[in-house]
């Protein structure tokens, strides 16, 4: 809220407030004139009373939710303008990595290894580029109701276990270890679970310690599958966490930011999981680290 639109909107609820008590005070008192008796006055009174706390209180909530209003658009104003603040970045970035790249490729005799180095390097920032787009899709997607999960029996263990095989082979510096127990067969999208482990172990390597292990698992549950990626870092602060789900949402602020993102990852993973029949919760792990646990139900 705006500190004129904050100064104007105090102002007209005080002055409100103030005209309510002054003409319940008045009423009361013409009341008192009038030519009754003491028991019939006295439940004028007392209905005045009454119905006046009813209408002050109705009051007082009303201006409380349009003020909780108010602030909800303005942190959303605020997210929307970091969200367009990181997307130019994160877009700006690959392609003036590529483009380097390529005219280093191409002006300069280069040894076949020196120029495999480069075009893997080049595929990498596409590949990055490719997942934001990605996901700023499936967001949309998500708010026009237009993501329904085609669920089908799987090998959910064996899905797991290639999809940490392509992240580790884009990530060849890191080291993305498994617990995951074999021959577990679910009813799930393979689409959606990859989103969602894809959103999960980028998260979990932005937010992680440097050279640290970052660890998938999966394991039967009394009633459906539990699954997750765990890392070794920050810990989500306990005022940000009722947050952490919302879109656009970062712990950070995007123009001092030191890692990549959007603010859509944990955004995406929750509304899938919803949309699975599932629940997501974030844990701290032990001695200080995330961990994103997932549980679908049948």
């Amino acid at each position: 809220m705006k500190k004129q639109t904050a100064f104007f909107f105090y102002l007209l609820g005080f002055y409100v407030v103030l005209q309510f008590a002054w003409w319940a005070y008045h009423l009361v008192e013409l009341t008192k004139e009038l030519k009754h008796d003491d028991a019939l006055v006295s439940k004028r009174i007392v209905m005045i009373i009454s119905e006046g706390l009813v209408f002050f209180s109705i009051l007082i909530f009303g201006l409380w939710r349009i003020r909780r209003s108010f602030q909800k658009e303005l942190q959303l104003s605020r997210r929307q303008t970091n969200f367009l603040l990181s997307v130019t970045h994160e877009l700006k970035t690959p392609l003036a990595a590529n483009k380097l790249y390529l005219q280093t490729i191409q002006k300069r005799s280069l040894e076949e290894e020196q120029k495999q180095k480069f075009l893997t390097k080049a595929i990498q920032e596409n590949e990055r580029l490719e997942n934001m787009i990605d996901n700023i899709l499936n967001a949309s997607r998500i708010e026009n109701n237009a993501l329904i999960p085609q669920k089908a029996d799987t090998d959910v263990s064996a899905l797991m276990k290639q999809i940490v095989e392509r992240n580790q082979k884009r990530r060849q510096e890191e080291f993305i270890s498994t617990n995951i127990q074999n021959n577990i067969h679910f009813a799930v999208d393979s689409l959606f679970i990859e989103t969602i482990l894809n959103n999960l172990i980028d998260n979990a390597k932005k937010y992680g310690l440097p050279d640290v292990n970052i660890e998938v698992y999966l394991s039967l549950a009394s009633k459906g599958i539990v699954f997750g990626v765990k890392n070794e870092g920050k810990v989500i602060p306990t005022a940000s966490r009722k947050e952490i789900f919302e879109k656009f949402f970062r712990n950070q602020n995007e123009e001092t930011r030191t890692q990549k993102g959007s603010g859509l990852g944990l955004f995406i993973v929750n509304e899938l999981v919803k949309l699975h029949n599932g629940k997501i919760q974030y844990k701290e792990t032990i001695p200080e680290g995330s961990n994103f646990e997932i549980t679908l139900y049948p």
